[in-house]
């Protein structure tokens, strides 16, 4: 049984990763399944199959306008790399954090295993949950978040596993025109986009320098 409770309007930092530390975003379309699954899963209404509602297209090719339905939880940041991911999440119902990421799990393990003919758990046990609480935390957080494939080194592995990653980063850097995460609470409390920048990169290296960055592991 879980110690933390999820409260509504606060944060929290989520994040799981592979069963033996496994692989568990082996392709750009398994990130991509992943991501698409955090947008449809993140309702207070029923579904039907993901199969019918991933990636619905029309004749014309063009994923199908549906209307906006109200979320379980808000995005603040994330990122998806080989063995694990990263969120942070605003609770906005309650048990709405548990409600999504029973969701989230299970439909993309069935996506993995159907699409690999595999059996099984594919994430190590349940998900962990950090309570964000304070307001400093949460800025620091997010530029872990943010630029953990730059902590990761992901470089190393190859031009392949390079790749294999998404991030908020170039959302909240504008370097992308996206609308996923709900960023105000995080870039509010700067000048401009550009001052989030450098606060983000100078938070990573104070936290690899002062070896604080296992208060932000998975082994945390």
């Amino acid at each position: 049984m879980r110690r933390i409770k999820f409260i509504n309007d606060e944060y929290y930092h989520i994040y799981n990763r592979g069963v033996d530390k496994r692989t568990i975003f082996e392709s750009k379309e398994d990130i991509d399944r992943f991501f698409e699954s955090m947008e449809e899963f993140n309702t207070t209404e029923l579904i039907g199959s993901i199969y019918e509602n991933f990636l619905n297209k029309n004749k014309f090719g063009h994923r199908v306008s549906k209307p906006k339905k109200e979320k379980l939880v808000n995005f603040i940041c994330y990122n998806l790399l080989p063995n694990h991911y990263h969120f942070i999440l605003q609770q906005l119902f309650d048990n709405g954090i548990q409600k999504f990421m029973h969701k989230l799990g299970m439909g993309y393990a069935k996506y993995f295993n159907a699409k690999n003919k595999r059996s099984g758990s594919l994430f190590q046990s349940k998900y962990k949950a950090i309570h964000v609480n304070s307001n400093k935390y949460l800025l620091h957080l997010s530029a872990y978040i943010n630029l953990n494939d730059k902590v990761h080194n992901l470089e190393k592995f190859g031009h392949r596993v390079s790749k294999l990653f998404k991030s908020s980063w170039g959302e909240y850097i504008q370097e992308k025109k996206v609308f996923f995460c709900e960023k105000n609470i995080v870039l509010d409390q700067f000048g401009n986009r550009d001052d989030y920048k450098e606060f983000a990169k100078d938070s990573l290296e104070r936290i690899e320098e002062n070896k604080q960055i296992k208060f932000f592991l998975l082994e945390h």
